[in-house]
């Protein structure tokens, strides 16, 4: 199939305008659709050293960021562990980081219309893109506009609230280095604290089936009050994550015939972590190059033999990650515990925050780790029990 010249794309967040991005620099005629332009988002921002090196722009673009080099995790029983990143992570506020992308968009000559597309009609080849004002026409449309975006419907079924989270989330003023991610029971998801350059990014997510966002936003605020971080101002946000099953991943449509489906509308997130940036922006280039090589069909099979296996593995995973046992306790315990005194597994948790460790090989790694991981817990408790000792002896 030859190259397609006339692309539109829906939704201008980091996948769409990327993809905008690269494909009018591929001399493309590219319309991208986004009614907000820059905005702001609750999520944490966090980009990747795995990230940044696939997209270096970012890391080299004269934009804000916090460079965050530390991480707290909390279990739900409270235990912590505090390590320090070796690569550390660029935090984004999203209005920042959506503010980049889109000026690299009109920069490469995309036309970036501040309009909200209503319906697309037609067909492959001859696409009509309606707003509440006027009408366009594409041979191609790209879907960034979402995980709950209407749109979605023309090409794919919406999402099932079992592959969807609710985010909600504080902008709290503020500085400073620590990220802090705080497990809570029984939830399918976590509490987060992300300092950007002004304020803190302080959110919770969880799986939209199985909570209210009234008893999520109840959680947050007490675990906010705890912390000291104070609500009084703050603004408010809200908004709908794809954590979706290995099902759902498997069966989902992304692409046919004048169409592709890119970024949180593809649900390409990580159901563990819950990072989308890096997927939005893999997603982005990969259709751009299918499009930019005249074989828009290969868009598919080039996330297949790229994250997608990656996703999958970790949707796998994701339900016994968080309410799963082992060796008789909850994971999630056995994980803080593990990181606050094993250095072997301080290093393995640097590597996923780094996003250098996937999870295809994560359990071999973890096997080949256990013993040194098994002799520095008891070394470990060895230690806290001779000063307790020595203390008792003292008093």
């Amino acid at each position: 199939m030859s190259k397609v010249d006339s692309i539109a794309v829906v939704g201008g967040g980091p996948a769409g305008a990327l993809a905008a991005s690269r494909l009018a620099n591929g001399g493309c005629d590219v319309l991208l659709f986004e009614e907000k332009l820059a905005w702001e988002k609750p999520c944490g921002g966090g980009i990747t050293n795995k990230a940044l090196l696939q997209f270096p722009f970012l890391a080299d673009a004269r934009a804000e960021c916090n460079w965050v080099r530390e991480c707290r995790l909390t279990s739900p029983s409270g235990k912590h562990a505090l390590f320090q990143l070796e690569q550390p992570i660029a935090v984004f506020s999203r209005r920042v980081l959506n503010g980049v992308i889109l000026e690299r968009a009109k920069a490469a000559g995309a036309i970036v219309g501040k309009e909200h597309v209503v319906a697309i009609d037609g067909g492959p080849g001859n696409w009509r893109l309606r707003t509440s004002t006027a009408q366009y026409d594409a041979s191609f449309v790209i879907l960034a506009a979402g995980a709950r975006s209407a749109l979605r419907g023309r090409f794919a079924l919406p999402f099932s609230p079992r592959d969807l989270m609710m985010t909600a989330g504080y902008y709290i003023p503020g500085a400073g280095q620590r990220m802090e991610i705080q497990f809570v029971e029984g939830l399918h998801g976590y509490i987060w604290s992300f300092p950007r350059t002004d304020h803190f990014s302080a959110g919770i997510c969880g799986k939209i089936s199985s909570c209210s966002s009234q008893a999520l936003r109840q959680t947050l605020d007490a675990w906010l009050a705890k912390s000291g971080l104070k609500t009084e101002g703050a603004h408010f946000y809200a908004h709908v994550l794809p954590s979706l099953r290995p099902r759902s991943l498997k069966n989902s449509p992304i692409r046919g015939d004048g169409w592709a489906i890119i970024g949180d509308t593809a649900g390409f997130v990580d159901p563990i972590t819950g990072e989308g940036l890096y997927y939005a922006l893999r997603s982005a280039e990969l259709v751009s190059e299918a499009l930019l090589a005249g074989e828009p069909s290969s868009y598919a099979a080039r996330v297949r033999g790229d994250f997608l296996p990656e996703l999958e593995l970790a949707a796998a995973m994701a339900e016994r990650f968080f309410h799963g046992l082992w060796a008789g306790q909850p994971i999630i315990e056995q994980m803080v515990e593990f990181t606050e005194h094993s250095e072997s597994f301080r290093g393995l948790m640097r590597d996923l925050f780094a996003g250098s460790q996937g999870y295809h090989d994560l359990r071999r790694r973890l096997y080949r780790a256990l013993p040194a991981m098994l002799a520095e817990g008891l070394a470990n408790a060895l230690r806290l029990k001779g000063r307790k000792i020595e203390e008792e002896s003292a008093a």
